[in-house]
């Protein structure tokens, strides 16, 4: 399994990462994990992006594409599957994406996405509550009731700043702006799947299943 998971930010794709990654046996490649983790090692790769990152800059997709070509090759000789997570973001990463997979004489499996609406999106979102004393964080869909109080401590709650509706709907803008166009990008290689994203987890995570089982995908 090479896995690419799509989904507007609240949609899921964490948690079902994590399902899949249980059942399936595979390794969920974050991006950041691996540029620590290059870092880290002080390899060359490493090296590079963390002159950029130590400039605050973003780390060029070249250097990216070097990194995951390094781990990958080393998981596709000893038949390790992966999903992919925070990579692609631009359709220009995702070209690169084929690319590099394309010259190690394999193919992505699929570009899956977890398709909620966008209403729903930041009312799950605005919905988080954090407490001023433990940090935890407690979700009211809702609204928050007037005598809410941290379950863990019995500590004040409030909302965070980019737990805010206005903070959100700036991110869905980021969002429409450069990852939307990666869904008619797979689409046009035949390689986008999609699931209903509303419901439990528990749910979600059948219907990705259900459609694994009807592609082959393991």
């Amino acid at each position: 399994m090479r896995l690419v998971l799509l989904g507007g930010p609240g949609s899921g794709k964490g948690t079902q990462a994590d399902v899949l990654k249980e059942k399936y046996n595979v390794v969920k490649l974050s991006t950041g994990d691996l540029l620590r983790g290059e870092i880290r090692n002080n390899s060359n790769l490493g090296k590079q992006a963390k002159s950029f990152m130590d400039k605050g800059e973003l780390v060029p997709d070249s250097v990216m594409i070097g990194i995951l070509d390094k781990i990958t090759a080393e998981f596709e000789a000893k038949k390790q599957g992966y999903i992919l997570d925070g990579f692609p973001r631009t359709v220009p990463q995702a070209n690169a994406l084929l690319e590099m997979l394309d010259k190690q004489g394999v193919a992505l499996s699929m570009a899956l996405l977890i398709d909620v609406p966008e209403e729903e999106l930041v009312r799950r979102l605005s919905s988080r509550w954090t407490c001023k004393e433990c940090s935890s964080t407690v979700g009211y869909p809702d609204g928050k009731p007037k005598d809410a109080v941290c379950k863990q401590c019995g500590g004040e709650l409030y909302q965070r700043d980019d737990d805010k509706r206005e903070t959100i709907l700036n991110r869905m803008e980021v969002y429409k702006k450069n990852t939307q166009p990666l869904i008619s990008f797979f689409e046009e290689k035949a390689l986008l799947e999609q699931i209903n994203g509303l419901g439990t987890f528990e749910a979600i995570s059948a219907r990705i299943i259900d459609l694994f089982n009807n592609k082959a995908i393991k």
